[in-house]
């Protein structure tokens, strides 16, 4: 049985650490997500967005900025992907042009701001990550 993203969120919670496997040994069989992490509350959701999808076994997040540093085994990870999902904040698309300009076919991307004002504060509610999750579970088909 498939658990709600509430379900998945609240227990999740008082729990201890979970340790992620490691992207590189499970690239091939993961959905892997790369999000936005922008200084706006669109950026701070698609972390957040990230984290529940990765600790609900719906994806592996995996750090965009690596990519965008040019890492070889996180260009690897995205290129053995069994699909990449990119998170991206607002209308800039900077986490989906970090693939793009790496080469990386993106499987699906959503942009949080077609669903969400963009706000300067880092301030987010749990409501919006949990709309965002589930339209990218919808939306991704995970």
């Amino acid at each position: 049985m498939t658990n709600t993203v509430d379900e998945d969120a609240e227990s999740a919670k008082g729990a201890s650490p979970k340790i992620l496997p490691l992207c590189y040994k499970v690239a091939e069989h993961e959905n892997i997500i790369w999000v936005c992490d922008g200084a706006a509350n669109v950026g701070q959701i698609g972390h957040q967005v990230g984290v529940l999808l990765t600790n609900m076994d719906k994806a592996r997040m995996c750090c965009t900025t690596a990519v965008a540093a040019g890492s070889k085994p996180h260009l690897d990870i995205a290129g053995r992907a069994k699909k990449n999902i990119v998170i991206d904040g607002c209308g800039n698309r900077c986490a989906s042009k970090v693939l793009e300009r790496a080469g990386v076919k993106i499987g699906h991307a959503i942009d949080i701001s077609k669903f969400l004002q963009k706000v300067p504060t880092l301030d987010i509610y749990q409501a919006d990550v949990k709309r965002i999750a589930e339209i990218v579970i919808k939306d991704a088909g995970l």
